[in-house]
């Protein structure tokens, strides 16, 4: 096999520092050219070099095509032979397929290599095809130029680290995907601990469903779980009010009016009290100011006691069944203490800027992320809360104008922002649609974590300009990576079912070209939290006696349902 160097290589001493000086290898040469699609014969012989190095041509594999101005980069997309030989002193000819992606040119600045997408220099036939060597997958996957995070190493070398370009991945948002076991949340965790370790001043909000990333952040989290959420009902809008207060049978609409009366009047109530913080908000306000949607606190006692007063004047001959199911229902929450987090103050104040500050980090106070571990919020409820906080932050990103970079991260997507007809609570898919469509232009970003694509809103995955996706068994949700593929990487998909744990092929705007590559090992004290270790190690020994059992039960009477 013939080595031949590259016409346009840096070789200055200082990359080449800690580096094999090696030539490039050659493997082939271009036989057809179609668009970003070529084809090259494979040079012989196909085996290795007698200097023992790997030449073994696989898929994914990044290689160099060297034209007279740059050199193109592809990766193999497919290996074949046309003709099949069955003498093995007669060498069989091999095809590679290649996707064109970008080129290396020279900066006329620094007269170095760098990497640049779009080929403005297309190969021809008989130009030579290269393996892509050390300095060259540097130069595409670790761009110096670029901010970005090392997350792990790419496939194709171990010693190249594989990088994510940070303002890509954030702005445009992005998903991670994979079937149970295969590593998610640790990929999201190690994204996230490099974030965080180069930006103290982030704001990160994560959806926690599972309660596995309480000890992911150490003491760079605000941990926020039922117990010390304040989530005021006032800060509900009218469509979630409904939800959380009214039933789903045929009363439903007529519960609905009398609950959009009730909350203006509570409303209006506090504002003439004089309860309200803002000066400048009470004067804004008067008596016709306040809607339904206007953001003002109010007593839940209020609305009670105006039902009561509806009550009142209504004869018994006419419909008191709205009335009275929709006093039972605010009265039945208030006592519940699974829902004490947003119906159980006892006062009511104008809590609203300590509330978004403390979810969203305002200010970060050494703690840029937050974890809400929903996994014990009711889930009769879980929409509710997860749509609220979803629309607060957007509006907060709004009003602010763009001033407030955030990233929200939705563990479990498919659950609560569904494809298709659903009975789950539209609000929620709502919020999360509106933050895909428009969140970049005001600094908000998403990102989401899910094991059934194929179950995730067709109009939230578009949005997704990034993709990292792990192993995944099914045909259904691999089709569905495929619809939502670019870049050329629809043939690495194709190796979704045998990728190993922390594998994963990353392909979109947050990757200079598509790569393959597996996510760094974490710190053990780090991790996501795994509840379930295994049944041979549980059932070693014993897992819980009488005593135990009875503290669990007392738990669960008091919360009035089995916790998760």
């Amino acid at each position: 096999m013939t080595n031949i160097p590259h016409p346009t290589l840096d070789t200055s001493f200082k990359e080449r520092r800690g580096m094999p000086a090696a030539a490039p290898q050659r493997i082939a040469h271009i036989v057809s050219v179609a668009g970003s699609q070529a084809i090259a014969v494979l040079d012989k012989p196909v085996g290795g070099e007698p200097n023992g190095r790997d030449t073994r041509v696989q898929i994914g594999a990044l290689v160099k095509i060297t034209t007279p101005n740059s050199s193109v980069v592809g990766l193999i997309s497919a290996v074949s032979s046309p003709t099949p030989s069955l003498d093995a002193g007669n060498p069989e000819i091999g095809l590679i397929e290649l996707n064109l992606a970008g080129e290396l040119v020279t900066d006329p600045v620094s007269k170095r290599l760098v990497f640049r997408r779009g080929v403005a220099s297309l190969p021809t036939l008989g130009d030579p095809v290269l393996f892509a060597d050390r300095y060259d997958l540097t130069r595409v996957y670790a761009q110096p130029s670029v901010a970005s995070i090392k997350v792990g190493t790419l496939y194709q070398d171990h010693a190249v680290p594989a990088r994510l370009l940070i303002d890509d991945l954030l702005a445009k948002h992005f998903i991670v995907v994979g079937t149970t076991g295969c590593g998610k949340s640790s990929a999201l965790t190690c994204i996230l601990q490099r974030v965080l370790e180069e930006h103290q001043h982030a704001h990160v909000v994560v959806l926690d469903v599972h309660n596995e990333y309480p000890a992911a952040f150490g003491d760079r989290a605000e941990l926020i779980d039922p117990s010390n959420l304040h989530l005021p009902i006032w800060l509900l809008n009218f469509q979630e009010l409904t939800e959380a207060l009214t039933s789903t049978d045929a009363h439903r609409d007529a519960e609905a009016e009398i609950l959009s009366d009730a909350v203006v009047m509570a409303k209006r109530r506090f504002v003439d009290a004089g309860s309200m913080r803002s000066v400048n908000f009470r004067r804004s306000l008067d008596g016709g100011g306040i809607t339904v949607e206007t953001p003002t606190p109010f007593r839940l006692s209020d609305v009670v006691s105006y039902i009561d007063e509806q009550l009142g004047k209504l004869e018994r001959t006419q419909a008191t069944i709205p009335y009275r199911r929709l006093r039972a229902r605010i009265e039945t929450l208030v006592s519940d203490q699974r829902y004490s987090f947003m119906f159980g103050s006892l006062t009511v104040q104008d809590t609203m800027t300590d509330t978004l500050g403390r979810l969203f980090r305002v200010p970060s106070e050494g703690k840029p992320i937050t974890v809400i571990n929903l996994s014990t919020v009711p889930p009769e409820i879980l929409d509710v809360v997860i749509s609220v906080i979803s629309r607060l932050a957007f509006d907060l990103a709004v009003w602010s104008k763009g001033g407030l970079p955030m990233l929200l991260v939705c563990e479990e997507a498919h659950r609560y922002a569904p494809a298709g007809p659903s009975d789950k609570f539209a609000p929620t898919r709502q919020a999360l649609a509106r933050i895909a469509k428009e969140g970049r232009k005001y600094g908000i970003s998403l990102a989401l974590v899910t094991q059934r694509p194929s179950e995730l809103d067709p109009t939230v995955l578009s949005q997704c300009s990034t993709a990292i996706t792990m192993r995944l068994s099914t045909e259904k949700d691999q089709e569905v990576m495929r619809a939502n593929t670019h870049d050329g990487a629809l043939e690495l998909l194709d190796f979704l079912p045998l990728l190993g744990d922390r594998e994963a092929i990353v392909f979109g705007q947050g990757v200079a070209m598509p790569m393959r590559i597996r996510f760094d090992d974490l710190n053990p004290l780090g991790s996501p939290r795994t509840v379930n270790t295994g049944f041979s190690h549980h059932w070693k020994n014993p897992t819980m006696d009488r005593q135990q059992l009875e503290a669990i039960i007392a738990r669960w009477r008091l919360s009035g349902r089995e916790r998760s």
